[in-house]
């Protein structure tokens, strides 16, 4: 799902900017962490803080990576 096709849906963003904070793209990769909270903050907090339940572990701890080094500091 493109996000030029659905900028208001916020999952696109939030795996946007942990990919671009895997690949040390970190200006990008901030402002689609910013774009990723402001879309939805609820829908962050949840995909992110939480770990739903149809996430592995280990997907969810290399998602948060990834937002880590695009500087979230959750």
């Amino acid at each position: 799902m493109p996000i030029r096709s659905f900028p208001d849906f916020p999952s696109p963003y939030r795996w946007l900017a942990a990919a671009l904070g895997e690949l040390g793209r970190t200006a990008e990769a901030k402002k689609a962490l910013e774009k990723a909270i402001t879309v939805s903050p609820a829908s962050f907090d949840f995909q992110v803080r939480e770990r739903p339940p149809w996430f592995r572990p280990e997907e969810h701890a290399h998602m948060l990576d990834g937002l880590r080094k695009a500087g979230w500091e959750g």
